[in-house]
């Protein structure tokens, strides 16, 4: 893929990552339970790669909260993290151990999650948050449930989808 194609690409999941989560926010505090935007990010992760999908995880959130106050402070500093993770590791193991796409997004939940968790076991006292670490993890694991599923419906159709129109993934190093 040509530099100015990937630009695009990122642009175009950039925007979709602070898009989507809007939308789904018109239906009430959907955000948590669907996960909104870690679709962009994972599809621009195993799509693009490892270094693409970490900018778009690590930007998305900032450009969300800053243009619509969603995440809020302190859940944006988790989901930096937790959605950094998660475009850097989809890449990661799609495209450079060039695992299947199901089991890289599944790893890549895994190890999002668990960066996640210790990002809150490490911020919680810093943010003088009053819930546990393993309260706020659990339950933002028992929450997401159903985005997760969506994700590992949808992300792999999207993905097939993106390579029929002839945007071929070139697997490189991540």
């Amino acid at each position: 893929m040509s530099n100015s194609r990937k630009i695009t690409y990122t642009a175009l999941f950039l925007a979709f990552s602070i898009l989507l989560p809007q939308i789904f926010h018109l239906f009430g505090g959907t955000g948590p339970v669907f996960l909104p935007m870690h679709i962009p990010v994972l599809l621009a992760g195993l799509y693009l790669g490892g270094i693409q999908g970490a900018l778009i995880g690590f930007l998305a959130p900032i450009f969300s909260s800053f243009l619509t106050g969603m995440p809020a402070i302190p859940i944006l500093y988790f989901m930096i993290v937790e959605v950094t993770v998660y475009g850097f590791a989809a890449g990661f193991f799609y495209q450079k151990k060039k695992l299947n796409i199901y089991v890289s997004l599944v790893l890549s939940m895994i190890m999002g999650r668990v960066f996640l968790a210790l990002t809150v076991y490490t911020l919680q006292p810093v943010l003088g948050l009053t819930i546990s670490p393993s309260a706020y993890f659990t339950g933002a694991l028992l929450t997401g449930i159903p985005g997760m599923l969506i994700q590992l419906l949808f992300i792999p159709v999207m993905i097939r989808l993106l390579e029929k129109a002839g945007e071929h993934i070139v697997r490189y190093n991540a």
